[in-house]
């Protein structure tokens, strides 16, 4: 999954984007609301962290302008901001859920795994396929109850097909929502680790459909 944070503060976006890839994800940083808005216009994100009081373009701005536009990725407003006429504001404006400074890194990591989940219409912190359960809070895999040692990038993968269960996900998304904006998009690595995958979980975990992408089914 990969996340972008707009964030103007050095250190804390710095901590945040180290606290983000120490969880599992792609991160990608914007130090202001002008920079933060073109990527969230132009890059493809399952999540972005959005504080408001930012320079350039505020972050309320921001976020209209993405909804104004048909960006329906979810946005975690941060903010110091702690009144409640801030926080209706920016849920009016189209956020997804807010979270006040200061905040503890474990509540950061758990909105985003239910903003993430439900965007992708699944309800439980637990995934499931066939006999195979990912444990989105834990970072557990397991196959018929046993447990199976997965990479970092196996793991993102994988994860990536199991959110979106049942449809045809193209190798092109699956790059744009595992790895960074600097990532050689030309890079076969996607068919190492769905090899990887098949070799872990079994042959049937994963289908290639020729000339469309990768589905997983369960």
């Amino acid at each position: 999954m990969r996340i972008l944070i707009i964030e103007d503060e050095p250190n804390l976006r710095r901590q945040l984007k180290r606290t983000l890839e120490g969880a599992g994800y792609a991160v990608d940083t914007a130090p202001d609301g002008e920079e933060g808005q073109f990527l969230g216009e132009t890059e493809t994100y399952d999540a972005v962290v959005l504080d408001l009081g930012l320079p350039e373009i505020d972050g309320l701005s921001v976020l209209r302008s993405w909804r104004a536009a048909g960006q329906r990725m979810p946005v975690l407003v941060l903010t110091a901001r702690d009144s409640w006429s801030d926080k209706v504001t920016g849920l009016d404006a189209g956020a997804d859920d807010y979270l006040s400074k200061p905040f503890q890194s474990e509540e950061l990591i758990a909105r985003l795994r239910a903003l993430i989940r439900r965007a992708s219409g699944n309800a439980s912190a637990e995934l499931v396929a066939g006999d195979v359960r990912l444990d989105t809070r834990s970072g557990r895999v397991t196959k018929a109850g046993e447990p199976v040692k997965l990479t970092a990038q196996e793991y993102k993968l994988l994860s990536y097909l199991m959110h979106h269960k049942g449809r045809v996900v193209s190798r092109t998304e699956l790059i744009e929502h595992i790895y960074d904006q600097d990532f050689d998009r030309d890079s076969n690595t996607i068919e190492v680790f769905v090899t990887r995958i098949r070799k872990k979980l079994g042959p049937e975990i994963i289908s290639t459909i020729r000339g469309l992408g990768y589905s997983l089914e369960g």
